[in-house]
């Protein structure tokens, strides 16, 4: 098996983070659900940075789902916002910190950024033309 959420979680170093908004502070609980008990992290962002624990204590925002799509969050097969609207997961408090959960989580396998690709393309490196179009 891949990465799990567990080993996710904990190899999350205590550096900044970039993709993090500056402005945005808050408490993640993360309940993982498996074979009848439930695994607990709570991740506190603040000023870009993330600190990772293990506890059950109260958070802004509370996100329930089973373990295995926390697994598949932690290797970017699964975005937290699909997960929400097929009903994986469920949220409780501010939802508006769901959107730094997507940030903390890494995106698909071979996953680039848009304006790599632009850059790309603009240099001829690519298979596709310009507007997207194949060569």
């Amino acid at each position: 098996m891949g990465t799990t959420v567990a080993d996710y979680l904990r190899g999350l170093g205590p550096g900044l983070r970039p993709e993090l908004p500056e402005t945005t502070a808050g408490t993640l609980r993360l309940d993982a659900r498996e074979d009848g008990r439930t695994e607990h992290w709570l991740l506190t962002i603040a000023d870009q940075h993330v600190e990772v624990s293990r506890s059950a204590e109260d958070a802004d925002l509370v996100v329930r789902a089973d373990r295995s799509v926390f697994d598949e969050m932690a290797t970017g097969h699964v975005h937290v916002s699909a997960a929400l609207l097929r009903n994986d997961l469920t949220v409780q408090g501010d939802i508006r910190l769901l959107n730094l959960l997507r940030r903390i989580f890494p995106g698909p396998p071979g996953a680039r950024h848009p304006r790599t690709v632009a850059r790309e393309v603009m240099e001829g490196r690519t298979g596709v033309g310009g507007w997207g179009a194949p060569r």
